[in-house]
């Protein structure tokens, strides 16, 4: 049974690449076996990014109950991005440049191509920072805006519940994630117990320093739904000194490794998961930003402009900064997953999905591949660059609603995907009609 699983999937791999030249990239751990088409060119790429490396949320000792010792404290206010994770969006930038012109969407240097990039952020600091990165890595030297909604107010695009455009019906959304647990997150936490086991360990010192007897442990939490909460945003503050490149010692009090915090991550992942990623809720969060996203690929796609589009007519690039709530919202609409560097439907800091638009040269339609790009948790600890021989992980997807044998989707079929996706009652919201004037 086994072996025929896997002569399946090596069937499947052949499909996939099969008319495909080989990718600029080396062959690596890292690289997907995914290239670009033949005789088709890219004319447009949608990246919907999370922002880069931050500081923890919050006051420092937010959590500090659960710690046996003091959190470590950061040179930035809470929720900015750092000065290391915008050298690492400078890193990924200048290997999107690269890749973007080994398919011919710009030229190798120069700032031509600059004025076919439009980069839309959220309003925090975080993710317009990100934006301004990206563009210098990508164009350094050239004038790129990112363009944001006024501080102090809440984007629709990026925010659509906690601006009020999104209304989700509670008790269909909570049941919804009961439904999918066995009618009792009890039933989560126990599946995940040995990764909180090993996080509880993690903030009792790991046996480096004395027990702290007045500590919180994570077992002591009542509530099940709370305790992976809980546990999932500390996984995320850990990830974060990790990928923060701090030292030994205040990187999870000297108790974290790589092998360490992906084996703890995965109750952040499983929290996405059995949350935001249910469909129920995330057709609501995701809804706006999809209309948004295929009526840009469809300004391109037509040739005519679009009302709803971002960026601007001819644009072969829109980049949108957001979080990971938009990231995982959008996977759990669409259904597509994606594994890599060791871990299931991770939405790290800078992470993307790319929404490519190719044209074939015959004069054929139009179709659409979609693919996730991350740096590994190494690459970012050590702040390296990405190249050939050290490229980021890049997970090809297969979209359920449309996709084809070699993961590409018909221009129709994905616009049909994404409209079954979106959920009717925000489709037609301003922040979805708006015209490109919008920011």
């Amino acid at each position: 049974m086994m072996r025929s699983l896997f002569a399946r999937l090596l069937t499947l791999t052949a499909l996939a690449t099969a008319g495909c030249a080989a990718p600029p990239a080396a062959r690596t751990q890292n690289a997907a076996p995914a290239a670009q088409p033949r005789d088709a060119d890219l004319e447009l790429v949608v990246m919907l990014s999370r922002h880069g490396v931050r500081s923890p949320i919050g006051a420092r000792d937010r959590y500090g109950k659960y710690s046996a010792a003091p959190w470590p404290a950061w040179d930035v206010p809470p929720s900015y991005l750092t000065a290391h994770g915008y050298q690492l969006m400078k890193l990924f930038g200048v290997w999107d440049r690269t890749r973007f012109s080994s398919e011919r969407l710009f030229a190798p240097t120069g700032c031509a191509d600059a004025a076919h990039v439009s980069v839309v952020a959220d309003i925090d600091q975080r993710t317009r920072e990100t934006g301004k990165a990206l563009a210098e890595g990508m164009f350094p030297g050239c004038e790129i805006a990112v363009h944001a909604q006024p501080e102090g107010t809440t984007d629709p695009l990026f925010r659509p519940i906690e601006s009020g455009a999104a209304h989700p019906d509670e008790a269909l959304t909570t049941a919804a994630a009961l439904g999918r647990v066995g009618g009792d997150f009890n039933n989560l936490a126990e599946a995940y117990r040995s990764q909180l086991t090993l996080l509880d360990r993690v903030l009792a010192g790991c046996g480096h320093a004395p027990a702290n007897a007045s500590r919180t442990s994570l077992f002591d939490i009542p509530d099940a739904h709370s305790r992976v909460s809980t546990a999932a945003t500390i996984a995320e503050n850990l990830l974060l000194e990790y990928t923060e490149g701090m030292s030994q010692a205040n990187t999870g009090w000297g108790c974290l490794d790589g092998a360490t915090l992906r084996t703890i991550m995965q109750v952040n992942s499983a929290n996405w998961d059995y949350g935001m990623r249910t469909p129920a809720e995330a057709r609501v969060y995701a809804s706006i930003l999809l209309d948004r996203i295929q009526k840009t690929m469809q300004q391109s796609a037509t040739g005519a402009a679009v009302p709803g589009a971002l960026g601007k007519p001819g644009d072969r690039l829109v980049i949108l900064v957001g979080h990971d709530t938009n990231l995982v919202a959008v996977a759990g609409a669409l259904g597509i997953d994606w594994i890599f560097d060791g871990r299931v439907d991770d939405t790290p800091p800078g992470g993307a999905l790319l929404f490519e638009l190719w044209r074939p040269r015959d004069g054929g339609k139009p179709f659409v591949r979609l693919e996730y790009i991350a740096q590994t948790l190494e690459q970012m600890r050590n702040a390296e660059p990405l190249t050939a021989a050290n490229p980021p992980a890049q997970a090809p997807i297969f979209v359920p609603g449309c996709g084809r044998a070699d993961l590409s989707c018909t221009w129709d079929g994905f616009s049909a995907a994404v409209r079954a996706a979106i959920d009717p009652a925000y489709a037609g919201h301003p922040a979805s009609v708006g015209a490109q004037s919008h920011y």
